[in-house]
């Protein structure tokens, strides 16, 4: 096989550093592709099996590092590297992207990012519904007031803004975010449910224009949530029109992934039709007994619409159980106004009383995952912002009605009002054979849905779900090496390329000569997952080395210390 010596150089979303490396290549004599370019490198990771991102079998080769890029594949036995890794035996592959995480704040308290890092993700995508940007003083207040473990001064408004500052405090993996519907929405509208008027739809495009050109990837939403329930389509289509000149995506935690799950699908697909936008589908799923048997009609729905021209993706974690709050068990009526309003209508007896009803009962007029459970004891709960309460993690919704000795509805509602927050929960909600099949989806990558954590400090003071430990590594380990649904070239493309294909992203998720070398070396051997939904804050292993932007973060399986990571611009980023 041909090396590859700054073969395809692309444009930079960081500055001019590949064609600085080359040029002090060129001046060493490596005017011509040769197959042992007699020069030094910043790294040399040797014979390892590289698995490019293409799809294709992996080969043995060599693979050299010129400041923040890759700049060789091939026979580097004459050449010398200031750092040396012998990867005989390992597999090494682009760095991993997750394509749905939630490290907003995660990142502020810690930069290293060790979850993520020690499975090899060197990107993390954030952006469901809700994003760090754009701020209005009121939109400050609130987030002020819903800080739980993290602490931190907000030092932003915009959401460029944010990830720049997360950039200039160091963090040690790359970071990316759409804009959220959600919060554009509460930016104009606050938590009211109604339609903006045309001046405020403009007002709410003109900010999404704004994120686009700072360097957004697209929109992102989540409507099962106030206040991105209250969007209606045609809001949501006018808000993609103005991404769509810049190249966004349209990225949705779908209105149902339940009982109107297909409903949910067409409208996300005739959203990217009225639009023109790619759409990704957030965390694929089929929830609730009841629905399991809905995912093959959803692929086909995918399947036409991608053979009829639509760029239609997915991503997906590699677990039973999602997690998010209590506000997910309880109808979008008593939630308008934001929390504080809700909570006061909790307080209500005869608000109470409907709401408890209306928990209870089948419904399509809102996505009721309590009800979809079938059990408050599969209601697990993780995260409290009151101490008093935090003595409940780790227990079910059922376990504290029992201790309590009330009923489960009513105690969801009593801790919502006595934590001062949603309350983080997971709740068991979909079936091994459908995350098994979605696993071998071609065009369906990954994303943990979690934040980047780390077993120390404030993170130890709630229970994160095992994905934010696990998602990549459990992929590799059960999915892959031992159940064989995939090959493990074919893994690694959908863990790197794919999502940087559909995120239209520069020399990234490719082993390419000058791409960025964000590199993983791993043991497909020996990667495995340890995470429990009891003992969740547990690294995963396997995992060797990780350069990312061409400095080493994981060395050995530890972390370095290094904070190389950059804020990855989208395609609409006016510099």
């Amino acid at each position: 096989m041909l090396p590859r010596f700054f073969a395809n150089v692309r444009g930079s979303d960081r500055g001019a550093t590949t064609g600085l490396a080359l040029a002090a290549l060129l001046s060493l004599g490596c005017t011509t592709i040769r197959t042992r370019p007699a020069t030094d490198f910043d790294a040399i990771i040797r014979q390892g099996t590289i698995y490019d991102g293409s799809g294709h079998a992996g080969f043995t080769a060599d693979l050299g590092i010129v400041a923040d890029s890759i700049a060789f594949i091939g026979d580097l036995s004459a050449a010398h590297g200031r750092r040396e890794i012998d990867a005989r035996g390992l597999a090494v592959a682009p760095g991993f992207i997750n394509m749905m995480d939630h490290s907003e704040d995660a990142l502020i308290a810690d930069g290293r990012a060790q979850s993520a890092m020690r499975q090899g993700v060197t990107l993390a995508v954030m952006g469901e519904g809700d994003s760090m940007g754009p701020l209005s003083d009121a939109m400050k207040q609130v987030m002020r007031e819903q800080q739980a473990d993290i602490k931190y001064p907000i030092e932003w408004t915009t959401l460029g803004q944010y990830l720049e500052y997360l950039e200039r405090r160091g963090i040690s993996t790359n970071v990316a975010s759409l804009v959220g519907a959600a919060t554009i929405r509460e930016n104009v509208l606050g938590f009211a449910d109604r339609a903006p008027d045309p001046a405020e739809l403009a007002r709410m495009q003109q900010l999404v224009r704004q994120a686009m050109e700072e360097g957004a990837l697209g929109v992102g939403s989540a409507l099962i949530y106030a206040p991105g329930f209250y969007a209606k389509t045609d809001e949501l289509i006018a808000l993609m029109k103005a991404a769509a000149p810049y190249g966004g995506i349209y990225a949705s935690h779908m209105r149902s992934e339940g009982n109107r799950l297909l409903e949910g699908v067409d409208e996300l697909l005739a959203i990217a039709r009225e639009s023109g936008a790619p759409a990704e589908i957030y965390h694929l799923k089929a929830a609730g007994v009841g629905n399991w048997g809905k995912l093959p009609a959803v692929i086909a729905k995918v399947d036409s619409a991608r053979n009829a021209g639509a760029h239609i993706t997915a991503d997906m974690y590699t677990y039973i159980a999602g997690a998010t709050g209590l506000d997910a068990s309880m109808p979008p009526w008593v939630q308008e106004g934001g929390y504080r309003q809700w909570a006061e209508r909790l307080k209500d007896p005869a608000i109470r009383a409907r709401v408890a009803k209306e928990m209870r009962e089948p419904t399509n007029a809102w996505e009721n995952l309590y009800y979809g459970t079938g059990s408050p004891d599969k209601v697990l709960l993780l995260a409290f912002k009151n101490p008093a309460l935090k003595p409940l993690t780790g227990k079910t919704l059922g376990d504290v009605a029992r201790m309590r000795n009330k009923p489960p509805e009513d105690v969801a509602m009593d801790l919502v009002v006595e934590d001062g927050t949603r309350v983080g929960v997971a709740y068991f909600l979909m079936s091994e054979d459908n995350v098994r099949r979605q696993v071998q989806i071609p065009w369906v990558s990954f994303g943990a849905d979690e934040a980047a954590l780390a077993p120390e400090g404030p993170f130890l003071l709630s229970n994160p779900h095992p994905r934010a430990y696990g998602n990549v590594a459990r992929l590799l380990g059960r999915y892959v090496r031992d159940e064989k649904l995939i090959p493990l070239e074919e893994a690694v493309r959908r863990l790197s390329a794919l999502p940087a294909q559909n995120l239209k992203l520069q020399r990234r998720g490719m082993l390419e000569s000058g791409y960025f070398a964000d590199v993983v070396v791993f043991d497909p051997a020996r990667i495995q997952d340890h995470a429990t939904f009891e003992q969740p804050h547990q690294y995963a292993t396997g995992v060797v080395h990780v350069f990312v932007n061409g400095t080493q973060v994981i060395d050995g399986g530890e972390h370095t210390g290094a904070t190389p990571g950059h804020f990855v611009r989208g395609p609409g980023w006016k510099r």
